[in-house]
């Protein structure tokens, strides 16, 4: 089933004047980005790019996404506590992935120290899309789950009200009504506040660490008013600050610039580019800080590709969930296939099976941020290249999901308006506490949906590929 207005969207008059609407209203209500030409500068700037129209999302897929999220919480808190399924797991990775494996020596250096965080927050988004199957019924397929700055709760919250407008516009108003409110800024303000109260010191502050140049930072200052709103300080801080200001004292309280810091909230630090000399030594203080860090780098590492994979293996949930076969069900029912590419009878005929039929898989590096992953005649040349080289573990292999396309125009600054075949990709925000062993807090904190034209494979709003969009549930 299909949005009403999904196989025939306005004609390009009406959508003309719908798109001039669209976005004065997404500027009004903060759906903001600096600009490409000053991405450092908020003199300047403009709408982060979006659909004209909602897209449609299969109610019960929609609901199935949010009724697994606590359990995908508590799966990635297990698998952080776990320092042996980490080891097993991330060994043939980290021998050809240098960037996985000095996180991973960062990991062993602070766990051989002994921990002196006791407040574990974790913000966690698990993306989806409906995969139509050989009888054509839509099933929810987990993309991957993101475990360190996943973005974009803040601007989506802000996606509705706009979306409504437009509906409006066009005489939709009983379809306007239809779209769910939408929050994620005051979910995961509400766990590090939780983090940040639970480290137990007033005087303490929020740490966001950031990048040098951050166009996406309105979605970040949605969060970090919240925090306001709650009387709790928030600084910014880069890494290079961390390294020339930061310090630690002998109960390893972190202090930057005389202030001591309860909570890191990363929202940089996820890909080798991020990082020099002095921003791994930043990171490694960071880490051996009492402050509570969301992410930790065990958990981090529980957010690797190859974790994924791995997850896929039979009764690997149920040792790393004991007793909880609900969740493990849960689970298990958004999982495509995963493979892996080790070096050994079972990675060579995955290897061979994709290099005989690429358009059925999909190659995926251990990296984050989008724009990552190799497709079609990409994969079959860079798995031709590296199929007898223990290069190739540094990859696995996923069955490559097929969604329905649904009509949609995609409006993005100094681009022409055309209606374009598109994809969504539905995101479930979660956040959980746990203090020592005990989990005080376990929630999903609202959603994301992205939409992109078909003829781009790969890569998510801040790749410049997807656009933000609007949930109408059918």
């Amino acid at each position: 089933m299909a949005a009403p207005w999904a196989a025939a969207p306005p004609e390009e008059p009406l959508a003309r004047e719908a798109a001039l609407l669209a976005v004065d209203a997404a500027l009004l209500a903060g759906v903001l980005m600096r600009t490409q030409e000053e991405p450092g500068a908020s003199q300047v700037v403009s709408y982060a790019p979006f659909t004209l129209l909602p897209s449609a999302v299969p109610s019960a897929l929609f609901e199935q996404a949010y009724a697994v999220q606590q359990d995908f919480n508590l799966l990635v808190d297990a698998i952080s506590q776990n320092k042996e399924f980490l080891e097993r797991t991330l060994a043939s990775t980290i021998k050809v992935d240098d960037f996985t494996a000095r996180l991973f020596r960062i990991y062993t250096q602070v766990l051989e120290e002994g921990l002196a965080q006791s407040v574990f927050l974790g913000i966690n988004r698990s993306d989806y899309m409906f995969d139509c199957g050989a009888d054509g019924t839509p099933a929810l397929k987990q993309i991957e789950i993101n475990t360190i700055a996943a973005s974009f709760g803040g601007l989506t919250s802000r996606t509705p009200a706009v979306h409504r407008q437009v509906l409006k516009m066009l005489g939709r108003t009983e379809e306007a009504s239809r779209l769910l409110p939408n929050n994620p800024a005051q979910g995961l303000a509400l766990g590090i506040a939780k983090a940040w109260e639970l480290y137990g010191s007033q005087s303490a502050v929020v740490m966001f660490l950031v990048e040098e140049v951050q166009r996406n930072i309105f979605d970040q200052r949605c969060v970090e008013n919240e925090l306001w709103n709650r009387n709790i300080r928030v600084i910014r801080k880069r890494f290079r600050d961390v390294f020339e200001k930061g310090s630690l004292d002998d109960a390893r309280r972190l202090y930057i610039d005389g202030q001591e810091v309860a909570v890191v909230y990363y929202r940089e630090g996820y890909v080798p580019q991020n990082y020099d000399p002095q921003n791994w030594e930043a990171r490694l203080l960071l880490e051996r800080s009492r402050a509570v860090k969301c992410p930790d780098i065990a958990t981090q590492l529980a957010g690797t590709k190859k974790v994924q994979q791995e997850l896929t293996r039979p009764g690997t949930l149920e040792k790393l969930l004991p007793d909880q076969a609900a969740s493990v069900a849960r689970i298990r029912a958004t999982f495509a296939g995963l493979y892996s590419l080790d070096l050994g009878e079972e990675g060579d005929k995955m290897a061979a099976k994709a290099i005989a039929d690429p358009d059925c898989f999909v190659l995926k590096p251990q990296r984050e941020g989008g724009g990552n992953n190799l497709y079609g005649e990409e994969l079959r040349h860079v798995l031709e290249k590296i199929k007898d080289s223990p290069e190739r573990t540094s990859y696995i292999l996923m069955d490559k999901i097929k969604p329905r396309p649904s009509k949609n125009y995609l409006l993005r600054p100094h681009t022409p308006l055309k209606v374009s075949e598109c994809i969504s990709e539905l995101g479930i925000f979660g956040v959980y506490v746990r203090q020592g062993k005990e989990l005080v807090l376990n929630e999903s904190a609202g959603h994301l949906l992205r939409t992109k034209a078909i003829e781009h494979a790969d890569g998510g709003v801040a790749a410049g590929v997807a656009v933000l969009d609007t949930p109408y549930l059918v």
